[in-house]
């Protein structure tokens, strides 16, 4: 059997890198080629990379077959589920696939109300008693198409093992950045926080800093987070008249009366206290005399 590589799926999970290319070779000629190959008929759709390496040493490898997919989106659906499981894909990358997924799903949802729809107009009562008998979509008795639609930030950072913050960070980035950012996020030359804070400004100024390189990536997203920050107002001063207390003092114009009172009674305290070891001076002076 002949394997057919098709160019879209081999690039819709982002390739290794050279050091994790050349840690499977190595695996791969030490322990051989251990896990089978996924196939859809002829069509290669898991292990693409261990494919290329078995064929270029000649190691021997078995491939499965597997029955459930139906259309496309169904191996789009089980290839983005298990990179999900994998560790060796980052945090961003995690974003993405689960961006990914909740659009398929949403699609998929939306094509199949429109067809719901469309059968009740044409037969009123054949839809009805299907839908009393509880009949589901044809995709849906796999339980690997029975997700959630993924609907919420929630749900995404959940199904990509991140924090809301950082799905909310990747939507922005996802939707905003020019690929020259996103590029830099995916190798790992500036954080997921920096290039959300890129990729709000003009995309003009997006390639030019990250032509710059990614030390201008990161002073650019600190110019956009400072530049966010609203100044902080100033408290005016309040000076309390000399009649009112022994000694002047400043207060904020927000303190409390009972606070002022308080400082006012210290200062009055401390003023008793100097004219009480005055008192006591002079009476030793006097008793010396004596």
């Amino acid at each position: 059997m002949d394997i057919v590589i098709n160019e879209s799926l081999k690039a819709y999970i982002d390739p290794l890198t050279p050091e994790e290319h050349e840690a499977l070779e190595a695996s791969l000629l030490a322990e051989g080629c251990r896990d089978a190959l996924i196939l859809w008929g002829d069509v290669l759709v898991d292990g693409h990379n261990r494919y290329g390496i078995c064929k270029q040493h000649g190691l021997p490898f078995q491939t499965v077959q597997n029955k459930r997919f139906k259309t496309l989106d169904d191996v789009h659906l089980w290839m983005i589920d298990q990179h999900l499981g994998r560790r060796s894909v980052s945090d961003f990358q995690r974003g993405v696939l689960a961006l990914r997924k909740r659009e398929i799903l949403a699609e998929r949802r939306a094509r199949a109300e429109a067809e719901r729809a469309a059968q009740a107009e044409a037969e009123e009562a054949a839809a009805a008693s299907a839908q009393a008998a509880g009949d589901a979509p044809p995709w849906s008795d796999d339980a690997a198409f029975k997700a959630p639609v993924l609907d919420s930030r929630q749900a995404l950072a959940k199904a990509a093992r991140l924090s809301n913050s950082q799905v909310g960070m990747i939507e922005t980035i996802h939707k905003q950045a020019a690929p020259e950012v996103v590029a830099a996020v995916k190798s790992g030359a500036i954080s997921i926080n920096a290039a959300a804070a890129v990729a709000t400004l003009p995309e003009e100024e997006q390639r030019a800093a990250a032509l710059a390189g990614g030390a201008e990536l990161k002073q650019a997203a600190k110019r956009v987070r400072e530049s966010k920050r609203k100044p902080r107002e100033a408290k005016p001063e309040v000076e309390i008249e000399e009649e009112a207390a022994p000694a002047k003092f400043v207060a904020n114009a927000d303190e409390s009366e009972e606070l002022q009172a308080l400082r006012q009674r210290v200062a009055e305290l401390t003023a008793e206290n100097e004219a009480l070891k005055l008192e006591v001076v002079g009476l030793r002076v006097a008793l010396g005399r004596d």
